[in-house]
């Protein structure tokens, strides 16, 4: 097919429209019309080939028998018609949608104009039920509004901005604006439950037409027809505050009050709407989409409409300044306000100032700590709007009737500096030092006050950082000590303390790392994920401070000197990604900051200081594709230490270094955003699902990545290998990767990374291939880009289950890393474990689980092997206990086997280790492949009373119940955790496992440990749990069955 085309080949390929006439147009260039208009303004649509049929033989019956083709004549040669595969319909297009744009082009100049073809498209097309596809194809040509780039004729930069509406209706207002209402007006009474037509014919008529009236009815409609969706509910409050907004000066003050308040009340309900869709309960009752971003306009759109009624109440009577700030009340100067009828209005006015203060915390905290990952949201434009309005509200004093101390507190209200996200903000608003020495005294002196709290001492210190930032001596000198006064912190204590606490704790080289470290971190990412987890994610959390060269507050440099550096513009507004850490590569940057040493092992990063590790969170997680020796610099979020610029020193083990990880892996490759999935389990098969915007995302339990250009959803399960690896088209592979079944139920993928277990070299790219098992006929599809972890796929369509599967070749060893499953049999007089070398396949190794839970066996959580581990290979299993006994005393390693050791040891009392060597390296100790120590406590306190014996405690008589059927593991590892039955250890330890049936394992583990005390306290918290409550009933009363 033609793919090079020239403007003067596509005129010559669409001349044979330029006789069509607007009136009495036949049915076959009607038909044509739409596929040009559909296909010019959504690329990749169609009509299926029976509605095309259908369409042309309702008014001519008379040619049945004529094909498609031949009804389309003289159009035949533009249109197209193909099937995707055996089972799908066929369908009909324009050959390409630059010959579309053109016939559209020449079809407006013959009069026949874009509105008309779309509703009588709307009109012919969409009487009856449309088909899914085509009701998604109306949508975008009606509703989605392209992005565009801006440039900022100041300072050059450049954002996307999105277009007010879809390009069909920005080219058909051209022919007059109405004519754009009535299309829209078209699609709304068409599909009457979709309600994205009507709110965008409410923005269409409050926008362009400014009739306010009807874009309130419309922006109703839209709302009626999907109550629960904040962003629909957004276009009513957006109407009324431009309602509010064209009113001109002077405009009664009733008339401003009354329009204000319909806009208040509809971004008041948009924020609760927007809030209940942060609740998880709203997940589980099927009906509800609930969306990953949380939605801030209703927030935000208060705030305006605020701006706007201080600005036109206060240039017409300056009383109205008193009275919005709350230095006098409304009802005392009523004639000063010239109207008595305004008391009404005495809530809203006693209101506004409060929710003012509390709404722009929250701004100034989310643009504080976080940002979108994409660039079209402007966080400059939200933060100068929100800033203004609370220097309005806030005013010169406190409001009226407050206690003398508020004082001080109104002086940092007025320099944004009242809360740590303020404080924290103040470099970023360029405050000259003698305001920093301002806010620094102010909260010095609240911090000398008998009511003073830990998070006045908090802001005080870091007021003083930011003082030492800006090269200046602080005023506090005996910090430490005062804040380690107010340690040790609770989970409940907010986010902002704890970090301060691990600002002042962590070790540089010359310093003693703090035992207590690793539990700091624990604290603060508990209490990130109890503050602001659900309000920041798909954000990415921006770091506040690195660790530098300095000594004691010094060394915490402030983000914004980094920027500054970067820039070389002190006044320029920030535009630093963080996340490609190119700022990194500036010697200016690199001269303030501090290197830190650490290990990458696992796939996992550890800082280390002298024997201790820490396990920290990095910015790029394709840096650890190579363990190892590595330095980098260590930067901190307000959910904790996060490494940035990970660079190797000494590498020990990883994939050949010739090898080109291109996109995806490498110090330059770009970030993967880590969602997690939410799981639903029916049965025994669980289901995935994620959702994301635009960009780069990797699921966290299966590894699946993803690049997408729009929000798109995904849903998957883990499948078997175990039948589909025998069928004929796998001879030869062996499975590489999890096998899964794939659905993208919202939006299209434009890149889908499939995970595998090799250890990979570049000599074995054309070794790999993806499986895809299709209920019609399954086929292995090549694959052209291999790296570290991952195999690509181009633009993928899921109508049936991938995996990844690599070819076994003669002379090529294929090593796989595994993960070792040890069970210790609780039947079993003496002690005895199987231990299994398994792939990390979901499916595969539940099956082992599961096999292994049917004899009540307890699973030992240890790390597997750090190397991988060669198919066909000979491993040998052994311990140091010299009265040990394995069975068998070696395993060929393979696929598709669960064979296992069996370790039998005779009254044991002690540690033991066990040590796996492959047959090459049996005699060479430092050469073994695993070696993990088994501790006392990992065996004798594992549940060993698994009998339904009636003097057996509730939770151990419903032991393997429990085990497959409580998923709220969180919940219970907190409240026992409060309860102090775990530490903060085994609180991290269970956390860390994949599956929530291996967590509740562990769980039962230790409240066995913990005796009749702990089986109580679990007892009792699962009685206490709402979600729990019905599984506690039928076990009971089961247990009332079974004794009658």
């Amino acid at each position: 097919m033609q793919t090079n085309f020239s403007p003067d080949y596509i005129k010559t390929a669409c001349a044979v429209f330029k006789n069509i006439k607007k009136a009495k147009r036949p049915l076959n260039t009607q038909l044509a019309a739409f596929l040009s208009l559909l296909n010019a303004y959504v690329p990749g649509s169609y009509l299926l080939e029976s509605q095309c049929l259908d369409f042309l033989k309702s008014k001519d019956p008379s040619h049945e028998d004529l094909s498609l083709e031949d009804r389309m004549k003289p159009f035949s040669d533009l249109i197209i018609t193909f099937q995707q595969d055996m089972r799908s319909e066929r369908k009909v297009c324009m050959v390409h949608p630059m010959i579309a744009q053109c016939c559209t082009e020449i079809m407006a100049e013959a009069g026949v104009t874009r509105s008309d073809t779309a509703r009588n498209f709307l009109t012919c097309f969409c009487r009856d039920d449309v088909p899914p596809c085509l009701h998604g194809f109306i949508k975008d040509m009606l509703t989605k509004r392209e992005t565009k780039i801006v440039e900022n004729p100041i300072d050059g930069t450049e954002k996307e901005e999105q277009e007010k509406f879809s390009r069909l209706i920005l080219d058909i207002t051209k022919e007059g604006n109405r004519q754009s209402a009535l299309v829209l007006e078209r699609a709304s009474n068409t599909f009457v439950k979709n309600p994205f037509f009507p709110q965008a014919l409410a923005r269409f008529y409050y926008i362009v037409l400014k009739d306010y009236n009807l874009a309130e009815m419309w922006a109703k409609r839209a709302k009626d027809r999907d109550p629960q969706n904040s962003f629909v509910a957004d276009t009513l409050g957006q109407v009324h505050k431009n309602h509010l907004k064209s009113k001109e000066s002077p405009a009664k003050p009733r008339e401003i009050l009354q329009l204000a308040t319909k806009a208040i009340e509809a971004f008041k309900e948009e924020e609760q709407l927007a809030e209940n869709e942060l609740d998880t309960d709203m997940k589980e009752d099927g009906k509800t989409k609930v969306s990953h971003i949380f939605n801030t306009r209703g927030q935000f759109g208060y705030l305006q409409v605020c701006n706007l009624v201080y600005d036109l109440l206060v240039s017409q009577n300056e009383t109205w300044r008193r009275v919005l700030t709350k230095n006098v009340s409304m009802g005392s100067v009523l004639e000063l306000l010239g109207d008595n009828k305004l008391f009404r209005f005495n809530d809203l006015i006693n209101s506004l100032r409060d929710e003012v203060e509390e709404k722009c915390d929250f701004f100034d905290t989310y643009l504080t700590y976080s940002e979108s990952v994409i660039k079209k949201d402007d966080a400059s434009y939200v933060a100068k709007e929100t800033s203004e309005c609370y220097k309005k509200y806030v005013g010169d004093s406190a409001p009226k009737h407050k206690e003398k101390s508020d004082e001080t507190i109104q002086k940092l209200k007025q320099k944004l500096a009242a809360t740590s996200a303020g404080v924290l903000s103040c470099l970023d608003r360029q405050y000259p030092v003698s305001e920093l020495q301002k806010i620094a005294t102010w909260w010095k002196e609240i911090c000398v006050s008998q009511d003073s709290t830990r998070h006045a001492l908090a802001n005080y210190i870091l007021s003083n950082i930011m003082l030492i930032n800006k090269n200046e001596t602080p005023s506090c000198s005996d910090y430490h000590n005062a804040f380690r006064q107010k340690m040790p912190l609770s989970r409940r204590d907010a986010p902002e303390l704890h970090m301060l606490a691990l600002l002042i704790c962590w070790p540089t080289d010359e310093d003693k790392c703090v035992s207590n470290l690793s539990e700091l971190i624990t604290k603060l990412q508990r209490s990130y994920e109890h503050e602001y987890k659900t309000l920041f994610r798909s954000r990415y959390l921006r770091p506040l401070f690195f660790i530098g060269k300095g000594r004691g507050l010094s060394r915490n440099v402030h983000r914004w000197i980094l920027e500054t550096l970067w820039t070389k513009d002190v006044l320029r507004n920030s535009t630093t990604n963080w996340r490609n850490e190119n700022i990194f590569k500036d010697p200016l940057v690199q001269e303030r900051l501090l290197k830190v040493e650490g290990v990458v092992r696992n796939y996992r990063l550890y800082a280390t200081f002298g024997g201790m590790e820490i396990e920290l969170d990095v910015i790029q997680r394709d840096s650890l594709w190579k363990s190892g020796q590595v330095s980098f610099y260590l930067g901190f979020t307000i959910s904790g230490p996060v490494a940035f610029s990970i660079q190797t020193t000494t590498t020990t083990e990883g994939p050949s270094e010739k090898f080109d990880l291109g996109a995806l892996g490498g110090k330059d490759s770009s970030n993967w955003i880590v969602l997690e999935p939410e799981v639903k389990r029916v049965d025994e098969v669980k289901t995935y699902s994620l959702q994301s915007e635009a960009g780069r995302y990797e699921c966290r339990v299966s590894a699946l990545r993803w690049a997408c250009k729009e929000e798109v959803s995904i849903r998957y399960q883990f499948c078997s290998w175990e039948e589909n690896i025998r069928k004929p088209v796998c001879m030869d592979y062996i499975p590489a990767g999890p096998l899964l079944d794939i659905t993208v139920t919202e939006g299209t993928v434009e890149d889908m990374y499939l995970p595998h277990w090799i250890d990979y070299d570049s000599t074995m790219s054309d070794m790999f291939a993806v499986l895809h098992v299709d209920t019609c006929g399954d086929f292995v599809e090549q694959v052209s880009e291999v790296t570290s972890s991952h195999v690509k796929l181009r633009q993928p369509i899921f109508h049936h289950d991938p995996g990844v599967m690599i070819r076994q070749k003669l002379g090529i060893p294929v090593k796989l890393y595994h993960d070792a499953l040890i069970f210790k049999q609780t039947k079993k007089e003496f002690l005895t474990l199987h231990v299994y070398l398994v792939p990390p396949d979901e499916n595969k190794q539940e099956k082992v689980k599961k096999n292994e839970d049917s004899y009540g066996s307890v699973l030992i959580p240890k790390p597997g092997p750090k190397k991988s581990l060669q198919i066909q290979d000979n491993f040998f299993l052994t311990t140091d206990v010299d009265t040990s006994e394995i069975s068998p005393t070696g395993l060929k390693l393979r696929y598709e086997r669960r064979d296992y050791f069996e370790v039998f040891i005779r009254n044991a009392e002690s540690d033991f280790r066990l040590k796996l060597e492959s047959k090459q390296k049996k005699y060479i100790q430092e050469d073994a492949v695993w070696i993990c120590t088994i501790r006392k406590g990992d065996y004798q306190n594992s549940s060993t009373d698994l009998e339904q014996a009636p003097d057996k405690h509730f939770v151990v008589r419903h032991r393997i119940a429990l085990i497959k059927r409580v998923s709220a593991t969180n919940d219970i590892l907190d409240k026992l955790l409060d309860k102090e039955l775990i530490t903060h250890e085994n609180y991290d330890a269970v956390r860390a496992l994949s599956t929530t049936q291996d967590q509740m394992r562990e769980i039962l583990r230790f409240v066995n440990s913990a005796g009749t005390r702990g089986k109580d306290a679990l007892y009792e918290i699962l009685k206490g749990m709402r979600s729990m409550r019905p599984l506690i009933l039928e076990l009971e009363k089961s247990e009332k069955g079974s004794k009658t």
